[in-house]
């Protein structure tokens, strides 16, 4: 079974999350939600997830993704430098990195995003040095970025893809009646 690792902390953008972790669980991916804050987080429209895991607990040698929803709390995630390494110890490892909404902002300042094609939030879309899309979802190689909250199911089945394969995605969108 694959296994995917979410960061939240207060202020993450529920749709991204929650829809995210229901298409990667309803696709058979184990998916662990991780708080920064080692407690419960409360997303930025007052939806609070309980019974997270630690994130000073987390050892990413057990997940083949990442994935950082966005929301404001995109900041404090940005801000930390255990969140850097993570992010850092996956992409060297060439494991999937999975970034939505204002998160791909994260990895674009800090370099990830060089000549890469991606997609993130288009009014916080800079010069990352790699090629923006207008688009829901984008992948390249082991990078996969979203660019909204409307696009949480592109990129959540994107994400299940890279994960479980082609076959399992349009599995899960037949079961639920998806129709790109």
């Amino acid at each position: 079974m694959k296994k995917a690792a979410m960061f939240v902390t207060d202020g993450f953008e529920e749709i991204e999350a929650v829809g995210t972790f229901a298409i990667l669980r309803r696709g058979g991916v184990q998916v662990d939600v991780y708080s920064l804050l080692d407690d419960d987080a409360t997303g930025r429209f007052g939806l609070t997830c309980t019974n997270l895991k630690r994130f000073s607990q987390f050892d990413g040698a057990q997940y083949d993704a990442l994935v950082l929803p966005g929301g404001p709390e995109y900041k404090a995630m940005e801000a930390s430098a255990e969140v850097q390494r993570h992010i850092r110890a996956f992409w060297d490892a060439g494991k999937l990195v999975c970034a939505i909404c204002a998160a791909p902002t994260i990895l674009g300042h800090a370099g990830y995003l060089k000549g890469k094609n991606y997609t993130c939030f288009t009014t916080m879309n800079e010069d990352f040095g790699g090629v923006y899309h207008a688009q829901y979802a984008v992948r390249d190689g082991h990078l996969i970025t979203g660019r909204s909250a409307a696009a949480t199911v592109d990129f959540a089945f994107l994400v299940l893809e890279a994960l479980e394969g082609p076959e399992k995605a349009e599995e899960i969108k037949q079961q639920i009646y998806y129709e790109a």
